[in-house]
């Protein structure tokens, strides 16, 4: 493993600075966005073994500091800059020079995930007015990592798919729809430069996208199928290359793949790859990355309206780490958008895919307001049980918040048992219709139960539960629907079942 190691840092030293240059690593470019203060940005490259390189930050502010080339590589962190452009950085040697221009200061976000964090702009409903935005937001930067895999960990990426650039229609069509969202919606709100890294493979399981380090601490260290893509492969080639950049946060649109992959073990493999990341990056920047930077993801979508398969259902709680909302003490500085409620028959890349990507970017972006800028008046949660009472008859739930309530028969579904023990997707469940509602409650039926008594209660828990929004519990705006969620009578201390 050292010697391939030392292969691979040779290889990207001859590709990278085999002229003799001097030369930035591979994710940076004019037009490029650097983290703002507090945090410092790392700025890195290649060069001639021992040679002197003055680093110039010109423009609002200036900075200048002076390092040495070892092993091949310069780094350097700035002192803080404030938000705004543009600035040029430039690196120079007794032998050559290199230099950014264009560069701004903002908010750097990293995208990844599988397909539907891939689905292109081009893709996505009204693409047209959507795309003819994009010169509206000159100071919204993309930039899109390259698809190669690795067996082995690299220093900086092996190709960059999209440089840095300032919006265009043409080349922003190619640009993942979510992220690319999330940052304009986020531009809106705070008005200063946002980064986007895109770094995302379709039909990718978690694994790939994890360090070994973070497998072994779920048992997964081995790759059990052939037909799946190897553990670690993206984490090596796409992910590990960007750990000396400084960044704000990471969202996230994945789970897809281990419906059929290491499902039972995503509660485990989710969480410990966000720990991992943010790990990794903090040490990576130097400490500049927070060790706790905010993690956003999308809880998954639909697939087959008909399907009876708990594949989706069950991936979409164990996003959670089996909680049904995030953050939670488990993934603490965590936001989630609720998808379950967006799907869409008609897509023309199949229905796994659909094509309704803003109402997914701005539901990630209140979560981002509130968990990471700390805005007080912000929704970004949908409404979750506080309390569930039993009788004989019936079941009422208490939601932690004002809810809207559309009649449904089956979306809510209980468990019957005699025995003290939880049930699960495996248990078989009955349809609990909803029979009256309050400002923040629920009253549903248990005649279904006959002899036995209600030991669970769970809703929504199906690959399609409802057409395009019209689940029916949602918040009091009728903006953000309720998650799903599994809720055991047997749960043992901290319950918050209650029965008469």
């Amino acid at each position: 493993m050292a010697v391939t190691l030392c292969v691979v840092f040779i290889l990207l030293f001859f590709f990278h600075g085999s002229d003799g240059n001097l030369s930035f690593a591979s994710y940076y470019g004019d037009h490029m966005v650097l983290q703002k203060s507090p945090d410092r940005a790392v700025l890195w490259g290649f060069g001639p073994e021992s040679e002197q390189v003055t680093v110039f930050l010109s423009g609002p502010v200036t900075q200048k500091t002076l390092v040495t080339v070892t092993g091949g590589i310069w780094r350097v962190t700035l002192d803080p800059v404030d938000a705004g452009g543009p600035y040029n950085v430039t690196a120079s040697s007794w032998s050559s020079t290199a230099t950014l221009t264009d560069v701004l200061f903002g908010d750097v976000w990293l995208c990844g995930g599988q397909s539907n964090m891939y689905f292109k702009m081009s893709q996505i409903f009204n693409a047209s007015e959507e795309l003819a935005l994009s010169a509206k937001y000159p100071h919204v930067r993309p930039f899109m990592v390259a698809l190669n895999r690795s067996e082995i960990e690299l220093p900086d990426l092996i190709q960059v798919e999209l440089p840095w650039f300032e919006p265009t229609a043409t080349v922003l069509a190619e640009f993942s729809a979510v992220c690319w969202l999330f940052g304009r919606y986020m531009y809106d709100n705070l008005n200063y430069p946002i980064g986007l890294v895109e770094s995302c493979w379709g039909g990718t399981p978690v694994e790939a996208w994890s360090s070994t380090r973070a497998l072994q601490k779920c048992g997964l260290e081995k790759t059990e199928d052939s037909h799946i893509e190897k553990n670690s492969v993206m984490w090596n080639s796409m992910i590990h290359p960007l750990l000396n950049m400084t960044i704000k946060g990471a969202i996230w649109y994945q789970g897809e793949a281990n419906a059929v992959y290491h499902q039972d073990n995503y509660n485990c493999s989710f969480p410990a790859m966000i720990d991992d990341w943010r790990m990794a990056f903090h040490l990576g920047s130097g400490g500049q990355t927070a060790l706790d930077f905010p993690f956003g993801f999308v809880q998954l979508s639909t697939y087959q309206k008909h399907s009876t398969d708990d594949g989706f259902p069950n991936i979409r709680w164990h996003q959670t780490a089996d909680t049904g909302f995030v953050p939670n003490p488990r993934m603490k500085k965590t936001f989630m958008a609720v998808a379950l409620d967006l799907p869409d028959g008609t897509s023309p890349y199949g229905t796994i895919h659909p094509r309704d990507k803003q109402d997914v970017a701005y539901r990630l972006t209140l979560g981002a307001r509130a968990v990471v800028d700390n805005e007080r008046d912000v929704p970004f949660l949908g409404p979750f049980p506080s309390q569930i009472l039993s009788t004989q008859m019936y079941v009422y739930i208490t939601y932690d918040q004002t809810i809207s309530v559309t009649p449904s028969k089956n979306i809510f579904e209980i468990c019957c048992s005699g025995i003290w023990a939880p049930c699960g997707p495996g248990s078989l469940w009955f349809p609990a219709p909803i029979i009256q509602w309050g400002p923040n409650t629920i009253q549903l039926s248990t005649a279904l139960c006959q002899v036995s008594e209600v030991a669970a209660v769970r809703y929504a828990w199906k690959d399609w539960p409802c057409d395009f929004k019209a689940c029916p519990v949602y918040g009091d705006s009728g903006i953000l629907p309720a998650p799903p969620f599994i809720i055991n009578r047997f749960a043992g201390k901290g319950s918050i079942w209650k029965s008469y």
